[in-house]
């Protein structure tokens, strides 16, 4: 956690950024026109206030192709100096057909480091045999599973030391 002179807490990754942005000239791969190093922050399309990203890990919205996005219910996460221990959570209800994409969207600038998503049925009580739905580095993207209802929980692990957060969901899978 960076402090300005006044005494105004920054962010991490929002320290990043403004370097990265006085820097962003001086770094070029061969041939002198191209950045040699990938971006701190992913862009997406609803930004957010620094203010606004160091309350609470941003919203993730869980969408099957073309259907509308859900948001997911926030459970225990880090985020910045504050956390929440949540309990189990039984997810926001979303329906989708059996192995249809799906595919996970968060609101500001939040850069991914890492994510996993399990699966169990709706009726558990936490991730106890939990089944692997996928893991990565770039957006969280998986299959649906079989017919039935299940509990998905998103663990994301946010770049540049941000934090983390488990981001739930009830699928009701036809």
């Amino acid at each position: 956690m960076s402090r300005s002179r006044t005494g105004r807490r920054y962010a991490p990754w929002f320290v990043a950024v403004g370097l990265a942005s006085a820097l962003g000239g001086c770094a070029t791969g061969p041939g002198g026109g191209s950045p040699s190093a990938t971006p701190l922050i992913t862009p997406v399309s609803t930004p957010v206030t620094p203010t606004a990203a160091l309350d609470t890990p941003p919203e993730a919205r869980l969408a099957a192709e073309g259907g509308d996005p859900v948001a997911g219910q926030l459970g225990t996460y880090i985020w910045d100096d504050t956390g929440s221990d949540s309990p189990w959570l039984p997810g926001a209800p979303i329906a989708v057909g059996a192995g249809e994409p799906l595919a996970v969207t968060l609101d500001g600038a939040a850069a991914i480091e890492s994510w996993t998503a399990i699966y169990v049925p709706a009726t558990a009580d936490g991730p106890a045999g939990g089944m692997a739905l996928g893991t990565g580095t770039a957006a969280p993207a998986f299959r649906a599973p079989g017919p039935g209802s299940w509990t998905v929980d998103l663990e994301i692990v946010f770049a540049a030391g941000a934090g983390t957060a488990n981001y739930a969901w009830r699928l009701d899978v036809k």
